[in-house]
């Protein structure tokens, strides 16, 4: 007799297994149920906040789909349109549920050759798909984020070793909140770091990064590593990949590809010529619980050199050489930062070998139909508006309102109508900006949405009135604000320090209170500037703020004039607001004294600050940033 005090017997682990199934069914099965239901901090202290129970509880499984999972999003629901769906397989969750029971353990050879050779397998399929060599690298991880910090480490690694101050890296404006992340856990500077501006398709052009890599290597830094979007999270965008791998092929750039939202595209005749030139990066990451429908987590790092990952992350103490590789042997553990990892690639090759590759394919054709059926029905509507190209399944839109111009009215009624969206039961989508534009995003990609659910949810939007709501305040965001996250103070940028009065009489600051105006003035100074001195030069990473109190500036790109600054109006802004963890873009235009200029400047971070001191600031600077990122497209 088993003295395990954690063992159950057979008939009981069959009995909650088989009950397990029934609920896992029934609640799939409900489509009737609204995608999300949202609810109170208070209401779900009450639900499930209590000590844990000294002797075993009454139905405890029962319980954890009543009060745990009833209220949890619905992402595999087929009117769930918001963020990016995860809408898995049957056959999926089963291999999850075998590794689970398991307690599979897939770092090493010695301990799992099955679950090894599984997913050498499985990468295998994924390489083949995308054109990459046979050779090449590869590993399964959590999701995107852990697969794009695992590229940049090994960029970093092969090409220049421990990290050095005059390293850089580039993404787009376009680029996930992860390489942020990525970027400052490695212990990249916020200077260290170029967000490059993106055309009016929301793309990042060669010219652009061309001219940041000549820029930055010419003052004696290293360009090492340039992201591109193959399937931007916002749009859907894909950045023109074979011209951007010429580009940084030429320059020595190590050219990375986040393909975690459209990589499994390439499984479709569309997909494959949108994402053509994929398969010259020198690393990929791919997301197969997004458009290959697992459950999560399911990420997915390539790498074009062969044994790339292994000379990064490998580490072998005395306590691992009992399970060091031997000849022809692979240790996946070895491959990554995560040592203690279970096998992802159960639930993929369970879910190709019951389904078949036709069905795949079908699936993500029907997401790109819906997404271009919906893109037809805006185009045509008289209320309703495109705000970017329909792509890889990705569409953003707003509805337009009679006789309203403004950028925020217009953002806070459309913001109105999703909440309202989402208290019908209707459906679920989220938000983004464009250009400065609140944009209603939807994102077709669960294989259980039909042309009836994207209509229903564009019935809505287009013909119901915006609700008063509490939701309608509220921004669906995955990402917190980590604009501010960076932990630095603001700093004077030099010359005379700015006097309350002085910052009273711009018309931004005169409702501020009398503390108020004096921690405006503690932030700025003033700085004269004489004739013809340079000012801001294009793709610096200075991050001050100015406001022009005397003369003009002029500011130029690439030698060409573009416009000329006087008094009462700022520049400085685009770089001094934060992308992400503290990184931004760098300067992307000249800015010259025409004569004799005296201006207020604020330091590094104070920009931010200012902004949520004076919401009318707030609004003229969004208002700016937008034009003048519009007219750079």
């Amino acid at each position: 007799m088993s003295t395990d005090p954690l063992a159950l017997p057979p008939e009981e682990m069959r009995r909650l297994g088989y009950r397990a199934v029934d609920l896992l069914i029934d609640r799939l099965l409900d489509v009737d149920a609204p995608p999300v239901r949202r609810h109170t901090p208070a209401a779900m202290r009450a639900l499930l906040d209590e000590p844990p129970p000294e002797r075993p509880a009454a139905e405890p499984l029962d319980r954890l789909f009543r009060d745990v999972l009833a209220h949890a999003a619905r992402v595999d629901h087929p009117r769930y349109l918001a963020f990016i769906p995860c809408s898995g397989t049957w056959p999926g969750a089963l291999g999850d549920f075998a590794a689970s029971a398991l307690s599979l353990y897939a770092g090493s050879w010695a301990e799992s050759p099955g679950p090894t050779q599984l997913e050498l397998t499985v990468l295998g399929w994924f390489k083949a798909w995308l054109g990459y060599p046979a050779g090449a690298d590869g590993q399964l991880t959590s999701g995107g984020s852990q697969a794009n910090l695992q590229a940049l480490a090994c960029a970093r690694e092969l090409r220049a070793g421990a990290m050095r101050d005059d390293l850089v890296v580039y993404v787009s404006d376009q680029g996930h909140s992860s390489l942020a992340r990525s970027a400052r856990v490695l212990g990249f500077r916020p200077e260290q770091v170029r967000v490059l501006p993106t055309d009016g398709e929301f793309r990042l052009r060669p010219e652009t990064l061309a001219t940041a890599i000549d820029s930055d290597r010419a003052r004696g830094l290293t360009p090492l590593f340039a992201s591109a979007s193959a399937g931007a999270t916002n749009t859907g965008a894909v950045d023109p990949l074979a011209e951007l791998a010429q580009t940084c092929r030429e320059r020595a750039v190590w050219l990375h590809v986040d393909a975690a939202y459209g990589g499994f595209a390439v499984l479709t005749d569309r997909g494959r010529a949108a994402l053509a030139g994929i398969e010259l990066a020198d690393s990929v990451t791919l997301d197969p619980h997004k458009w290959l429908y697992q459950p999560y987590e399911c990420g997915c790092v390539l790498v074009r050199e062969q044994g790339a990952l292994r000379a990064a992350f490998q580490v072998v103490p005395p306590y691992l050489k009992d399970v060091d590789a031997g000849d022809g042997e692979v240790n996946l553990g070895d491959h990554g930062i995560q040592l203690s990892r279970t096998s992802r690639a159960l639930k993929v090759w369970l879910s190709v070998q019951t389904f078949g590759l036709r069905a795949f394919r079908e699936a993500i054709d029907r997401s790109l139909d819906h997404a271009e059926h919906a893109a037809r029905r805006i185009e045509a509507s008289e209320s309703l508006e495109l705000l970017a190209p329909p792509s890889l399944g990705i569409v953003c839109c707003r509805r337009r309102f009679q006789g309203v111009d403004d950028e925020r009215e217009l953002a806070r009624l459309n913001g109105r109508l999703a909440a309202g969206l989402e208290e019908s039961g209707t459906g679920f989508v989220s938000s983004t900006v464009l250009g400065g534009r609140y944009a209603i995003r939807l994102c077709p990609l669960n294989h259980a949405t039909e042309r009836r659910d994207v209509d229903g949810v564009l019935d809505q939007l287009e013909r119901e009135p915006p609700v008063l709501s509490e939701l309608a305040a509220q921004s669906h965001k995955r990402d917190g604000d980590v604009r501010r996250s960076w932990l630095r103070a603001p700093v004077g940028a030099g010359g005379v320090d700015a006097t309350p009065e002085l910052v009273a009489a711009l018309p931004w600051f005169g409702q501020l209170t009398p503390r108020q105006l004096e921690r405006v003035a503690r932030l700025g100074a003033v700085r004269e500037v004489a004739a013809g001195e340079t000012i801001l030069r294009e793709w610096d990473a200075s991050r001050d703020f100015y406001v022009v109190l005397e003369g003009d500036v002029t500011v130029s790109r690439t030698g060409e004039l573009l416009d000329t600054v006087g008094p009462g109006e700022f520049f400085g802004e685009i770089a001094a607001l934060d992308w992400g963890r503290g990184y931004g873009y760098p300067r992307i235009a000249t800015i010259a004294a025409a004569g004799p200029v005296r201006l207020l400047a604020f330091g590094d971070g104070a920009l931010e600050a200012l902004m949520s001191l004076s919401p009318s600031l707030a609004e003229e600077v969004e208002r700016v940033v937008a034009a003048r990122l519009r007219a750079l497209a």
